[in-house]
């Protein structure tokens, strides 16, 4: 990342949660500790309600109709119409059922990431960056007129960059096989899919970016052509099979060195 500017304080906190590392970095004047702390609890109050892995979050309840969808907060309504909406809007390719049992993960993460990231903006600091696992929602700026360095981890190296994104004001997600394998599945097959390394994708909100990438990486080796038909103002990188690195036209890298 950048360097702060002149009279301005990073103030970074590192968090385990969602089964990742998320960071908050905030750059100000002002003292972030409350804000932050803030943002954090939303965090974890997203973990307890979306995990698969806790018995009695509310995911895995509605999952075994232990609790009916109008009895859920509203939150958790808003997240499965969501993803509800993605699902019919990809032709199924992003699906919070695709291996049966329920699961939103592809979603919340950065939805949650982003709901971070506004509640610190809400409160006054508009330069700030929430990384959860390699997913990004940057506000504002590193310093006076310079964006926010987003690097995106090499696919087949894990201490090379693919790419790096400059961000201002814009999350990105990557989905590939880099955290938890082979977890990701063609919704047509049931299988994982092939021809594909990662996919990356850029926009306004990084719930749904999180959602285009899974749709996009799920559809292998389909999933450059499928990008091109992003809604207005998401931006796609794909890297293939073959280390080919196929972008859409306005998608806002700069090349890394390798």
């Amino acid at each position: 990342m950048s360097t702060s500017p002149i009279g301005t304080e990073r103030q970074v906190h590192v968090e385990h949660v969602m089964g990742t590392v998320v960071s908050i970095d905030v750059r100000s004047r002002l003292s972030a500790k409350a804000a932050i702390e803030r943002a954090v609890r939303s965090l974890h109050h997203a973990d307890e309600t979306f995990s698969t892995y806790r018995d009695d979050s509310a995911i895995r309840r509605l999952d075994r109709h232990e609790l009916a969808l109008e009895e859920a907060s509203a939150d958790v309504r808003h997240v499965l119409a969501t993803c509800e909406a993605l699902r019919q809007e990809t032709d199924g390719a992003f699906d919070a059922r695709a291996r049966g049992s329920l699961d939103p993960s592809a979603y919340v993460k950065g939805w949650a990431a982003q709901r971070a990231a506004d509640l610190l903006v809400a409160e006054g600091f508009g330069d700030v960056c929430v990384s959860a696992g390699g997913d990004v929602a940057a506000r504002g700026s590193a310093a006076p007129g310079a964006p926010w360095r987003v690097g995106i981890q090499h696919p087949r190296d894990r201490a090379a960059l693919a790419a790096v994104v400059q961000a201002t004001d814009l999350s990105v997600a990557t989905s590939g096989a880099y955290e938890r394998g082979e977890h990701l599945v063609d919704p047509r097959t049931g299988r994982p899919p092939t021809g594909v390394l990662s996919v990356t994708v850029t926009g306004p909100d990084l719930g749904r970016a999180d959602a285009y990438s899974t749709a996009a990486f799920a559809l292998g080796s389909e999933a450059a052509g499928w990008t091109m038909r992003l809604p207005r103002g998401y931006e796609a990188m794909t890297v293939t099979a073959d280390d080919q690195v196929l972008s859409t036209p306005g998608f806002p890298f700069e090349k890394a060195d390798r």
